[in-house]
């Protein structure tokens, strides 16, 4: 249950409420201690003011490589740290070796120290400066490129295309680890959302976004292996029929984009609301495709329905950003 205080005025101007002791206790505030306050619509957030905003983190790494190292790397970039200790009795050259690869692969994120016992890291990304605009717009314009170049492989019989948009998906995991770092800062720090320029509530919006976005790539990225694993391209109607879903699928992704960055409220309600349409208009097409499918061999049919499937759920991922969209532009309450 919420503890109330009554508001007290002083010295005739000066408006003044006391602090619940427990809290107080709980975060080592005291007299003489600051407090920095961070308005948000109509409620105001009070945190201790600290003289460094730099927040640290340490993590035992012992025993930890390959894989599972860089996920530990990922995962505490992601939480927010801005200098990141990983340390044991011994830091193997192998390790060192998987934190710095870790590292190269994350935005803004540069190796400080190394020793015997731990290798540090900082990061070096500046949230006033960054845009979480710009990054989502940013995956979409990947994501469905990667989606039209899969298709263009597929039809083209072109392996090169098809390793060049799997490479692709690292841009866009790199660019979604940015924006749930930059999410996670909001939640912890009602001061980075004010640096941003973006209530939380928008913060949240386009992180969620920017997952579905990175599930259209890992999609682009599936349709490039069945690709390479198809011995020559399919049957030109099919192909034909591919190309129309992926274009399909692609306006789907750009409109609900667009409305979620969308300041008129009007418009990106009509942008999403376009682009759900065309998600069910979309499934009715891939149902027709399947038909085609059957006249295929089983097993070459079976990798087409896989392609169909992806082309689908990319179109799904595109309606559940113009579902979100949709939400950020109702009234508040």
């Amino acid at each position: 249950m919420a503890e109330t205080r009554k508001v007290q005025v002083t010295g005739g101007s000066t408006f003044t409420v006391s602090i619940p002791k427990g809290w107080a206790t709980e975060n080592d505030v005291e007299a003489g201690s600051r407090i920095a306050f961070h308005p948000e619509g109509d409620s105001l957030v009070l945190t201790p003011a600290t003289d460094d905003e730099r927040t640290e983190g340490s993590i035992d790494v012992a025993g930890l490589n390959g894989e599972e190292l860089r996920r530990v790397v990922m995962t505490m970039y992601v939480s927010g740290f801005d200098v990141i200790t990983f340390r044991a009795d011994r830091v193997s050259t192998d390790q060192r070796r998987t934190i710095r690869e870790a590292t190269q692969g994350l935005v803004g994120l540069e190796v400080l120290e190394e020793t015997g016992d731990r290798v540090v890291v900082r990061d070096l990304l500046d949230s006033a400066e960054l845009s979480v605009h710009n990054a989502v717009d940013r995956m979409r314009l990947i994501a469905a490129s990667m989606l039209e170049d899969a298709l263009t492989a597929l039809a083209e019989n072109d392996a090169d295309l098809a390793r060049d948009v799997i490479h692709r998906d690292d841009d866009v995991d790199r660019l979604y680890m940015v924006v749930s770092r930059i999410f996670r800062s909001t939640l912890r720090s009602p001061q980075a959302a004010v640096e941003l320029g973006l209530p939380r509530e928008t913060c949240f919006d386009y992180h969620s976004s920017a997952r579905q976005l990175e599930r259209i790539a890992d999609h682009a990225t599936k349709i490039a292996h069945l690709s390479l694993e198809l011995e020559s391209a399919p049957p030109d109607e099919v192909v034909e029929s591919l190309q129309e879903l992926q274009v399909a699928a692609a306006e789907v992704i750009e409109d609900a984009t667009a409305a979620l960055i969308a300041d008129d409220a009007d418009e990106a309600t009509r942008l999403a609301n376009g682009a759900r349409k065309r998600v069910r208009e979309l499934d009715s097409n891939a149902r027709r495709i399947d038909e085609l499918l059957r006249e295929l061999d089983p097993a070459r049919a079976q990798m087409l329905g896989l392609i169909v499937d992806s082309l689908s759920r990319a179109a799904d991922y595109g309606g559940n950003i113009a579902e979100t969209a949709l939400q950020k532009a109702a009234p508040t309450p």
